[in-house]
């Protein structure tokens, strides 16, 4: 049976974390004097809220889980990275990985001394049975899966993920950056019956605000308890709250972007298998395309000459460029480059 202390790093589980007199007072204020603030009123002269209440109640109501149930970081990258300091033994437990993926996970482990092992998947990019892995498996620590995946784009298929959370002795850390982009539903569903289960989503894709740098985790009281132990006092500024909070107001006209986006994928989609140079498109349910050309070194190199950015995968998965989704006028502009590349 899984047990949370079992994976949770001693220093972890005895240390005493920082906190303020302003989280620790329950109750109505209106003078205060606790935490050396300029009194001057400037719209951000205070610290914002440590546990971002107001904002995960909001997340609560349309994610259908507790507040206690969600952390708030600085990017997603933020959780990944104090997921790894609470559950990771430095030089002692494994990070799991199926490449191509994405590249954070190795990062922070590198960050974190933390050994990277990674594991196959099938030529569709899907998982394999964890009978198939388990030997592969010699510590607990963590292990990631992204859905829909970056740079391949595909879901990974739900039994697959109960499958390895009900025999993993670790945490599966199931990364829903694209989620909104796809058909299937949010793996949040499972944390009730998975108790070693923790989901990662993000406000920087569908939601529009790269810029704010906010991520979200989803997991038992327990481990996002630990997580808020550990992190920074103020991790999440006001004006990063604020506009989140503004985003969830405004919340179908966000719907009406990603269903935009999804047409202008299926329109690229269909354009682009019209071209000469191009080997295959893998499908995805997320904001992008991995996209196999006949010569994708040149074609990237005169995309980037031509000032239209994209993502250079080919040590990852060969011959491949991934292209996120643009606008109707973006889209038609890199269309029309490849067209030019081709003829």
């Amino acid at each position: 049976m899984f047990n949370l202390e079992n994976i949770t790093r001693k220093n972890i589980l005895e240390m005493k974390p920082y906190s303020s007199a302003r989280s620790e007072f329950k109750g109505q204020a209106d003078v205060f004097l606790d935490a050396n603030e300029n009194p001057n009123e400037t719209l951000l002269n205070r610290y914002p809220d440590p546990l971002q209440i107001q904002l995960k109640t909001e997340i609560a109501k349309l994610k259908e889980v507790s507040v206690n149930q969600i952390f708030l970081g600085n990017g997603s990258d933020e959780a990944i990275d104090l997921l790894y300091r609470a559950f990771c033994e430095p030089g002692l437990d494994n990070a799991y990985i199926f490449p191509p993926t994405y590249g954070m996970y190795t990062v922070s482990a590198a960050i974190n001394n933390v050994q990277v092992v990674e594991l196959s998947v099938d030529n569709d990019f899907q998982l394999p049975s964890f009978n198939s892995i388990k030997d592969s498996l010699d510590t607990a620590g963590l292990l990631f899966i992204c859905s829909p995946n970056n740079p391949t784009g595909n879901v990974i298929d739900r039994k697959i993920i109960q499958e390895y959370a009900n025999n993993f002795q670790g945490l599966i850390v199931v990364d829903e950056a694209y989620i909104d982009f796809s058909n299937e539903k949010s793996n949040i569903s499972l944390l009730t019956d998975l108790p070693n289960l923790v989901v990662l989503q993000t406000f920087s894709k569908a939601w529009g605000l790269a810029g704010a740098r906010l991520g979200m985790a989803f997991a038992s009281k327990e481990i996002i308890n630990t997580l808020n132990k550990i992190k920074p006092p103020y991790n999440v500024n006001t004006l990063s709250q604020k506009e989140a909070l503004l985003a969830l107001k405004n919340a179908s006209e966000t719907q009406l972007q990603i269903e935009s986006i999804i047409e202008e994928r299926e329109k690229l989609i269909l354009q682009l298998s019209q071209l000469n140079n191009v080997v295959q498109i893998f499908p995805s349910e997320a904001n992008f395309l991995l996209v196999e050309f006949k010569n994708a070194e040149n074609v990237f190199k005169i995309l980037i000459e031509k000032g239209i950015i994209v993502r250079n995968r080919t040590k990852q998965v060969n011959g491949c460029i991934r292209i996120t989704i643009g606008t109707a006028q973006e889209n038609a502009l890199l269309l029309n480059t490849l067209k030019d590349i081709q003829g």
